[in-house]
């Protein structure tokens, strides 16, 4: 988007008196507030945002101490295009010094100590793989190609082991797609779609993960603990404990407004009204719902709860309205969209951090995902920039890690790791980094390790088909739209911060007409030269330069040749 889009829009009408009402405070209702404030010129006096728990921040979240241990279930992937994030924390102030924005902080980290992985995958206990290349024969990368010129509507709910062949899963590409996004085989094809074509230019440095940037510590404190103190700075309202069980409607004709919300906080249900020149906002489905703890003598169970939150709500209201969505496409499977983290807690380590920067030779926080190939239960691990948390001493140590295969048998640990203690988990990832003689030694020095299990945290990547995700702002809907990883968002990626604030930009631009252009996707899939290094990689060509190709042999066969021949 050029400089002459990016206005500052002129204020509603009686904008001093409209209220807005964000249902979920993840970081799609937070940005939500943050458009509102900026660009629609609300009070913050007049937003509310209910939160069923008692913390905001959603799936970005970190908490914990050096006594007790820390836990992060996980933490999201950006890179330099996320468009709509970079617009949001620009205006962010930090919280090191107000003068400056959290963007500028976090852009001269990544310049200073930018990722390049060494090291993305081992086996053999602590062996280094090798991972020059993805790995893909002639005609895995010809499956890739033919992905890419497939519609949506062709694909449907094809799932990647429908449309791959079996050699597929063996490459290094696939060892690197499912753990740097948490795909499983009977997730979406559409969703692998339009992951390849939404990072098309990061697909060359895949195996290094060129191009992932990291925050100073986890997002939570990096980034959701600054949006929040601005929030509160501008009299943004924050309920907590605030579990909302249904919104009302009036329906005419094609016509949609929300009329009320009812909610429970403290055991007592609460009403509001709507006005029909009010907002409200609705985070429709969380991945971390239902999220159970554990710790290092005891297993994470997994729930499986009939009552979903977000989900049950998405469920009642999407009974009112066949352009609401349908939820059971995400939430009623768990067991193919659970997965469980763990976050390990050290203090006083000698071993572990030495051991990892001599196989990897990647210093804290500048290595990334590392895959254990050989692992039954597929584990990787991150080794964050220490410290993690802002209240970390220098003494104590963070690392995370998780797995895909929940419910085999490990190398080392004979139980499924559903079944595992905190303890039990690193055991086994202490084996797979070659350390099986350190385990009992490395445990004296263990504050805690608090395992995640987290039933809907693939959920979005089900497959799925047109109407199954409601659009941002539904056909009709005067005052009412959808925000968050479950609405439907033309050409971006779910499972990613920018799906979020971009939909929380679709629907404050949307609904408060404010004739403001939302920073459109990155086309990189357009673009000759990336498609020309993704082509490339996916070849193992990286050794040929393509300015060594003549131009006829390059154009041969395409539609630029017949044009060039033409003129």
């Amino acid at each position: 988007m050029g400089n002459y889009q990016k206005v500052t829009p002129k204020a509603p009408v009686n904008i001093a008196m409209r209220h807005a009402y964000l249902i979920g405070g993840g970081i799609a209702g937070l940005s939500a507030a943050a458009f509102l404030i900026r660009d629609a010129h609300m009070p913050g006096r007049n937003i509310h945002v209910l939160e069923m728990l008692e913390v905001a921040g959603g799936s970005m979240d970190g908490a914990g101490t050096a006594e007790t241990g820390y836990t992060a279930r996980g933490g999201r992937e950006i890179e330099e295009h996320f468009e709509c994030f970079m617009e949001l924390f620009g205006f962010i102030p930090s919280l090191n010094d107000p003068t400056r924005s959290v963007l500028d902080e976090f852009r001269e980290l990544n310049l200073a100590e930018p990722i390049e992985s060494h090291c993305r995958l081992v086996s053999n206990q602590g062996q280094k793989e090798d991972s020059s290349s993805l790995g893909l024969s002639h005609s895995n990368a010809l499956e890739l190609a033919r992905l890419h010129m497939l519609t949506e509507e062709k694909l449907g709910a094809t799932t990647i082991e429908q449309y791959f062949s079996p050699s597929f899963f063996e490459t290094n590409f696939w060892y690197f797609w499912t753990t740097m996004f948490a795909f499983q085989r009977w997730h979406s094809a559409a969703e692998v779609k339009r992951y390849m074509e939404r990072f098309m230019h990061l697909i060359g440095g895949m195996n290094r993960l060129i191009g992932i940037l990291h925050t100073e510590y986890n997002q939570y404190d990096s980034l959701i603990l600054p949006l929040i103190t601005w929030l509160q700075q501008q009299g943004v309202n924050f309920e907590y404990g605030a579990a909302v069980t249904d919104i009302g409607f009036n329906f005419f004709g094609y016509e949609k407004t929300a009329t009320s919300i009812r909610y429970v906080q403290n055991g007592k249900e609460e009403v509001i009204q709507i006005k029909e020149d009010d907002l409200v906002l609705f985070t429709n489905g969380s991945m971390t719902q239902n999220t159970v703890r554990g710790n290092l003598d005891h297993p994470a169970a997994l729930n499986r709860s009939q009552d979903r939150g977000c989900f049950s709500l998405w469920e009642k209201i999407a009974r009112k309205s066949s352009s609401f969505g349908r939820p059971e496409v995400f939430c009623t499977d768990i067991d193919k969209t659970k997965w469980v983290s763990f976050t390990i807690t050290l203090r006083d380590d000698g071993i572990v951090f030495p051991r990892l920067l001599a196989l990897t030779g990647d210093k804290p926080g500048m290595g990334g995902l590392v895959t254990i190939k050989d692992s039954n239960w597929l584990m990787s691990w991150v080794v964050p920039k220490q410290p993690h948390f802002i209240n970390q001493p220098d003494n104590v140590k963070v690392l995370w890690a998780y797995a895909l295969n929940l419910d085999v048998e490990g190398n080392y640990i004979q139980k499924s790791i559903s079944q595992c203690t905190g303890r039990e988990m690193f055991e086994e990832l202490l084996y797979h980094m070659g350390l099986k003689d350190k385990i009992a030694e490395i445990l004296l020095h263990t504050v805690n390790v608090i395992p995640s299990m987290m039933p809907y945290i693939t959920s979005q990547f089900m497959p799925r088909v047109t109407g199954d995700r409601p659009a941002v702002i539904p056909t009709g809907s005067k005052n009412f739209g959808f925000i968050g990883q479950f609405t439907e968002i033309p050409h971006d990626c779910v499972f990613t911060v920018e799906y979020s604030v971009r939909s929380a930009m679709i629907a404050v631009y949307g609904l408060m007409a404010l004739n403001k252009v939302v920073d459109p996707v990155y086309p990189s899939q357009y673009d000759i030269r990336v498609l020309a290094n993704a082509a490339k990689a996916c070849l193992n060509m990286d050794k040929i330069p393509l300015h060594d190709i003549p131009l006829g042999k390059l154009l041969q066969g395409t539609e630029l040749e017949m044009l060039l021949l033409m003129s």
